[in-house]
């Protein structure tokens, strides 16, 4: 962890991202270079909102959305 270790883990497939604490979910996103257009996050099983505030120690699971559509 940082020297603070006033950080939080997002985890992108098998890729973790460590970003500081107290910010939103949004500007963590931004640090790691996430869109958060294309991903879902969700804290403790819950999904959260790019607006939530990160906590220290937080694990965020992102996961990868798909876009698309029939084509139709």
């Amino acid at each position: 962890m940082g020297e603070s270790g006033n950080t939080a883990v997002l985890t992108l497939r098998d890729k973790a991202y460590e970003v500081p604490a107290g910010t939103t979910l949004r500007a963590a996103l931004d640090r790691a270079g996430i869109s958060p257009e294309t991903i879902l996050a969700t804290r403790d099983g819950e999904m959260i909102t790019d607006d939530e505030i990160v906590r220290k120690d937080d694990q965020i699971r992102l996961v990868a959305v798909i876009s698309g559509g029939s084509g139709a």
